[in-house]
């Protein structure tokens, strides 16, 4: 049925750095699907986030807006439920919206003790209150525990999406609509989850396993069939449509099961160049991890690896990107099968990278090494020229970019930017430069406050200033792109080092927020 208006398909995965494909010059990885379609895509290589974090970034791309603004600052805090994005910009003007496995904009409730330990409830009231009124547990969908005590029914009205199949967790450990899932097919997520049910588990750090369920169990599965599902029934809809189908790997746990674990050798896998960095001249923190290199647990934070923790993890990893991408061909057969495929727009990205052996160092938290601020973005669509693009681009803009395509207005508050002139013109600049936030629970810097970085990137350079320390990190990006000599107290970039810093005061306050209208307009 012909449409006015385009669909959107947004693939999304999790934590995967862009060299981490076949199409960012990665010579080893096996992703034909994903390089076919940046091939007709126009690619972005200086795409960055605007938090290295799960949770906050995926609700600045929903929002498009800074985490210091739409209030989620990191994990475990679930975003206001009446926060506009732009999935409902575009529920309201007609379309379709779904959403297909991570979204993450609402608490997993993986470590409660965290938040117990870090802040004071003695008050009774909190600074801001939100909800869905008269739902008690609105903050609630995306919890791990809950859907293996209930069937859970989302409301209509999920952020913008109508249709909502959630898949919280990561690796073997995901729950969310996948345990009903798995359940109609007569399988029980406890037999088959975890590293206790794990065909193999890797002798240095119980991370990287292979799980014992067969590769039509796994989660990633899951996200593919009820996408294309999803995308073959809005075939003969009067109604556009936008779908987010999105994968929870390749984050940690590296858990690729059946033949994608056996598929790259760890003895293949390549060293980063920079694995070997003493952090002589780095932050304190940074310092601390190099000399504990091989301690490893099962947080979320950052690690120091040795060389063969790191192999390993690559190769499982490695793995798990290979089956997303055997998976998303299968959604984009869907999409072909249906005759909808040059009517859609189709967007792929992830929510942050992995440092995944720069500089020693593995996942994230606590730094903004490049590795886990750059993110692949592609974009495909009926009036888009293949191409290639190194203009700086913000996790911000994803939003506005989909909106000015589908032709839909953004609302007043929206902090992103539209990539219409750089999908137009691949060296069209829409930014000078990017601001990116962390905010953290636990002092994880020793800085005897909650950890908070503020960065200012530009293509030539990057300033990161750490709350309450009195070393921060400054790179020369032009002469040392591999982000190796931090010249933070270098008299020679004195003068480097104040440009930045005045941009990046600048820059901060120009992200305050802008949404808040005077009550009297003349």
């Amino acid at each position: 049925m012909a449409r006015n208006k385009p669909n959107v398909l947004m693939i999304m995965t999790d934590q995967h750095r862009p060299d981490h494909l076949g199409f960012g010059a990665n010579s080893i990885i096996q992703t034909p699907t994903l390089d076919a379609l940046a091939a007709r895509s126009m690619t972005f290589t200086s795409a960055f986030v605007a938090n290295p974090l799960c949770q906050p970034n995926r609700c600045s791309i929903l929002t498009m807006r800074y985490p210091s603004v739409h209030g989620t600052r990191h994990n475990g805090i679930a975003l206001d439920w009446n926060a506009n994005t732009f999935v409902r910009r575009l529920r309201s003007s007609g379309y379709r919206t779904g959403l297909v496995g991570k979204g993450h904009f609402q608490n997993f409730e993986v470590y409660p003790q965290v938040a117990r330990e870090q802040f004071d409830f003695s008050l009774d009231e909190q600074a801001r209150t939100t909800g869905l009124p008269g739902v008690d547990g609105w903050d609630r969908y995306e919890s791990i525990r809950r859907y293996l005590d209930e069937d859970v029914t989302v409301p209509d009205d999920f952020y913008g999406f109508d249709h909502v199949e959630v898949v919280p967790g990561h690796g073997d450990l995901c729950t969310g609509h996948y345990v009903a899932w798995l359940r109609d097919k007569g399988v029980d997520w406890n037999d088959i989850s975890g590293p206790d049910n794990a065909a193999w588990v890797f002798d240095e750090w119980s991370e990287v396993r292979k799980p014992s369920m067969s590769p039509d169990l796994y989660p990633t599965t899951f996200v593919a069939e009820r996408s294309a599902d999803w995308i073959e029934a809005r075939a003969d809809d009067a109604e556009p449509w936008f779908l987010q189908c999105s994968f929870p790997d390749p984050h940690h746990p590296f858990t690729p099961p059946g033949h994608y674990a056996d598929m790259y050798d760890p003895a293949d896998m390549l060293v980063p160049e920079t694995f070997d960095d003493p952090h002589t001249n780095s932050a304190a923190h940074l310092q601390r991890l190099a000399a504990r290199r091989g301690e490893v647990n099962n947080t979320p934070a950052l690690k120091s690896v040795n060389e063969r923790q790191l192999r390993h993890a690559m190769a499982y990893e490695y793995g798990a990107i290979s089956m997303i991408d055997d998976a998303v061909s299968g959604v984009l057969d869907a999409l072909d099968r249906s005759g909808q495929a040059d009517n859609t727009y189709v967007v792929f990205t992830s929510d942050h990278g992995d440092m995944f052996g720069d500089h020693g160092l593995i996942l994230k938290l606590f730094t903004h090494y490049d590795g886990v601020l750059r993110v692949p973005f592609t974009v495909a669509g009926p009036d888009v020229a293949p191409g290639t693009s190194d203009s700086l681009v913000s996790s911000l803009d994803i939003g506005e970019t989909i909106l000015d395509l589908c032709d839909v207005d953004s609302f007043y508050g929206s902090q992103g930017t539209t990539l219409r002139p750089v999908l137009d013109d691949p060296v069209a600049e829409v930014h000078d430069s990017l601001l990116i936030e962390e905010d953290q629970i636990r002092d994880g810097l020793q800085a005897g406050v909650q950890p908070r970085m503020r960065t200012l990137l530009t293509k030539s350079a990057r300033i990161t200033r750490y709350q309450n320390l009195d070393f921060h990190d400054l790179y020369d990006l032009d002469n040392d792109p591999l982000e190796l000599e931090n010249r933070w107290d270098d008299p020679s970039a004195k003068e480097l080092r104040q440009d930045l810093g005045e941009q990046l005061t600048e820059a901060m306050i120009a992200a305050a927020n802008p949404s808040y209208r005077p009550n009297f307009i003349a």
